[in-house]
């Protein structure tokens, strides 16, 4: 299965936005991909104080902009994540749609970031508790002959997630994000190869790059990284497109060698 990640650079107007992702889509199809995976916020990024003015609910317009991305496209969309009201409460929620439009599943965020970098350079202090509600459950869906286990960004530093979606029969983990310039710089790499060790599994982490706004930057690089930790395709900097082909031969070829997914017993 060959797939694309889209790495873009999220403004808070939705218009903008898909307007970019289209054009990615465009060489994803022509390049012979049958899934693209978007970064969180895709839809629209607020500056992390505030929810989005342009929240999703129910079958309302945003919704259907985003279920139409498959639907023209005739591609799998997957991964990213759009703020959703639910109940009055905002949600980060990944949403997931086949090339004919069809719902495979949503996920929402469970673990909120929060961080205090008011000492760095970056003078960034980041509450998404304030913004959002967590998630209560993972959630994993299937296309064609994978099993994909759905998280977004901060989840990446809570490796029991992974551990209980391989166990579930997960063979690519999907890791949308929007992370920031100091955490990116010292972790991401790290944590996303490492969710792909011990997990055997393919990591797809499409994440969020560049200056989106007063109080908002992101680190970029994009990676698609194969069951033993090898990096497929990293996007670097800037607004990019990255290609990789998933093997279920080479995903045997790793599981064989160790024995690794056990019951995570937690």
């Amino acid at each position: 299965m060959k797939v694309a990640v889209i790495q873009i650079q999220s403004v808070l107007d939705p218009q903008v936005n898909l307007s970019t992702i289209r054009k990615f889509l465009t060489q994803a199809k022509d390049a012979n991909a049958v899934a693209a995976f978007l970064p969180e916020a895709f839809y629209s990024m607020s500056d992390g104080t505030r929810p989005t003015p342009f929240l999703v609910q129910d079958k309302n317009e945003h919704y259907l902009a985003i279920k139409a991305l498959a639907e023209d496209s005739g591609l799998f969309i997957l991964g990213g994540s759009a703020a959703t009201l639910v109940n009055g409460n905002v949600m980060n929620r990944s949403y997931n749609f086949d090339p004919q439009g069809n719902d495979l599943d949503v996920y929402d965020k469970m673990n909120l970031f929060a961080c205090d970098l008011s000492k760095h350079s970056s003078n960034q202090i980041i509450d998404e508790g304030k913004v959002y509600t967590p998630g209560t459950k993972p959630q994993i869906i299937e296309v064609l002959d994978f099993k994909i286990g759905l998280s977004i960004c901060f989840d990446l530093r809570f490796p029991e997630i992974f551990r209980g979606y391989s166990y579930r029969g997960a063979n690519v983990l999907s890791i949308s994000s929007a992370f920031t310039v100091p955490t990116g710089k010292a972790h991401w790499h790290t944590l996303a190869r490492a969710r792909a060790i011990e997990n055997q599994s393919y990591v797809v982490a499409s994440a969020q790059w560049g200056k989106h706004n007063e109080k908002l930057s992101t680190f970029g690089h994009s990676l698609i990284i194969d069951p033993w930790g090898e990096i497929l395709a990293d996007a670097g900097e800037g607004e990019n497109i990255i290609f990789a082909e998933f093997s279920l031969d080479r995903l045997k070829s790793v599981r064989e060698r160790l024995d690794v997914l056990r019951d995570p017993k937690i």
